[in-house]
């Protein structure tokens, strides 16, 4: 299995920034993809920003040219760079990863998310 250890939510003003880090961590072999989902109080979980183990990215609409995803392959981490914060972006944002797993000497590939770091933006 995957686990991951999130960080850098929080509180901040319209107009502000955060960075968003998460590390996956078990007995993984590879991850392909990396990214953030967010989920809103009464909304589903969406798709933030992706990133493939190649370094190709894909965002959400609401997101691009405010947010940018970048991964360290080698610490099996991805960060999230959010800058120009609105409070449209509130939400609880969940690290993703598409991951090969060697357990007992099988080998697994699934997707797994984090439990998710709050992010509040409110004046």
């Amino acid at each position: 299995q995957v686990r991951f250890v999130e960080s850098g939510g929080g509180l901040v003003q319209p107009g502000g920034s955060l960075r968003l880090s998460c590390a996956a961590t078990g007995n993984i072999v590879e991850i392909n993809a990396m990214g953030w989902y967010r989920q809103a109080p009464g909304k589903q979980r969406d798709l933030v920003a992706v990133i493939a183990s190649d370094g190709v990215t894909n965002y959400a609409d609401s997101v691009l040219g405010r947010f940018t995803i970048s991964r360290d392959n080698a610490k099996n981490t991805v960060y999230l760079q959010m800058n120009v914060l609105k409070p449209e972006d509130t939400a609880v944002y969940s690290c993703y990863a598409d991951a090969v797993t060697n357990e007992g000497g099988s080998y697994y590939r699934r997707n797994s998310w984090g439990p998710g770091t709050q992010v509040t933006v409110s004046s």
